[in-house]
């Protein structure tokens, strides 16, 4: 028996061809004015457009303000450049010894097979290199960098990123994962993607049976508003996680889209309702052109002090920041404790109150 209800499988043929990828035909869709055509079409010379069915299907046309809209249709303001921001804020290539890797961290390296997505986010960090001609790793360079893996005893962690890795025919993802899966020091398997949200018929019987692996594998879904779990990407998140598929997911902090408590809750609590456990909520990049979607680190920790009393541990996600230049993510908190002096701490609790708290005797300080 299918695992994936035949009207979702049906999408994934026309989905590629009803995609809008222009200024005229955002017009066309009623997504922007078609004064605003050329200044999408602009815009998007810093970035392809791509907004799938399902995605533009979920904008409100009638909201100027709509968070849908907001994250995948072009904005003028892309054309502007801060002086903080920069083309390669992660520092990647830093730390990129061969196309396709990235290896930041000792035990844990990113495997980017494919730089295209099913939609392109436009506060993408990697937007300088992901598109239609960021194109996949040719055969030569994928076996370059499966070997660079094997040869690295102290990696026990693939992260397939990208791009969008569930982009790739299921035939040739189920080739990389068997390859990961032989490795025995390889302990977790890792997928970032967006297809279940932005393009669910993609996941198919073919493509889940291409993530088996006697290997723990996680799919970690990039989503960042309620609203983007449509009955289509549920149907998808369903299928993956019956299958035996652990889920977690990924949010970024938006300005205009998630970034008030209302809206954060309801986000967690649909990715838990779904059965998927939040694992990340980034603090927005330092990417060219994206000054509009960052919030202050000030709000981001005030956010996340004040989702402590509205959700419950199993719903909260990590806030981090990837530290520019390559040096990896830095916890941003907040911070409920402080050395209060006198061998005491001082703790809050969710409400805001403080309570002082005794250091144990190997946290005493010294006279």
């Amino acid at each position: 028996m299918s695992v994936v209800k035949p009207i979702v499988q049906t999408m994934t043929a026309t989905v590629a061809a009803r995609t809008l990828r222009s200024g005229a035909a955002l017009a066309a869709a009623g997504l922007i004015d078609p004064a605003e055509a050329a200044a999408a079409d602009a815009a998007a010379r810093t970035l392809p457009i791509a907004i799938t069915p399902e995605i533009a299907a979920l904008i409100d046309v009638t909201d100027a303000d709509d968070p849908i809209a907001r994250q995948f249709v072009p904005d003028p303001r892309e054309l502007e450049r801060r002086d903080e921001e920069r083309t390669d804020p992660i520092g990647d290539g830093a730390n990129s010894p061969l196309s396709g890797i990235v290896h930041r961290y000792p035990d844990r390296v990113l495997l980017m097979p494919a730089m295209t997505c099913p939609v392109y986010c436009r506060f993408c960090f990697r937007r300088d290199g992901v598109g239609p001609e960021g194109g996949t790793l040719s055969e030569a360079e994928l076996d370059a960098a499966l070997d660079y893996i094997r040869s690295h005893d102290e990696i026990r962690e693939v992260i397939l990123s990208g791009g969008d890795p569930l982009m790739l025919s299921p035939r040739r993802l189920g080739a990389i994962v068997a390859a990961l899966d032989a490795m025995a020091r390889i302990e977790i398997i890792r997928i970032h993607t967006r297809v279940p949200v932005a393009d669910p018929g993609r996941i198919t019987d073919k493509l889940i049976a291409a993530l088996g692996a006697g290997t723990a594998l996680y799919v970690v879904l990039h989503c960042n508003h309620p609203r983007e779990l449509a009955p289509a990407a549920r149907e998808a998140v369903r299928a993956l996680v019956d299958s035996g598929i652990p889920m977690l997911s990924q949010t970024v902090l938006l300005k205009g889209v998630n970034d008030d408590a209302d809206t954060m809750e309801a986000l967690m609590r649909a990715l838990v309702r779904n059965r998927i456990k939040p694992y990340y909520l980034h603090h927005a990049d330092l990417a060219r052109g994206t000054g509009h979607f960052r919030t202050t680190i000030a709000a981001g920790r005030a956010l996340m002090g004040s989702l402590r009393g509205r959700i419950s541990g199993l719903c909260q996600p990590s806030y981090v920041l990837d530290v520019p230049g390559g040096f990896g993510k830095a916890r941003l908190g907040p911070i409920d404790l402080e050395d209060a002096g006198a061998d005491t701490f001082r703790v809050t609790d969710w409400r805001g109150g403080t309570h002082d708290y005794p250091a144990a005797a190997g946290d005493a300080k010294a006279d």
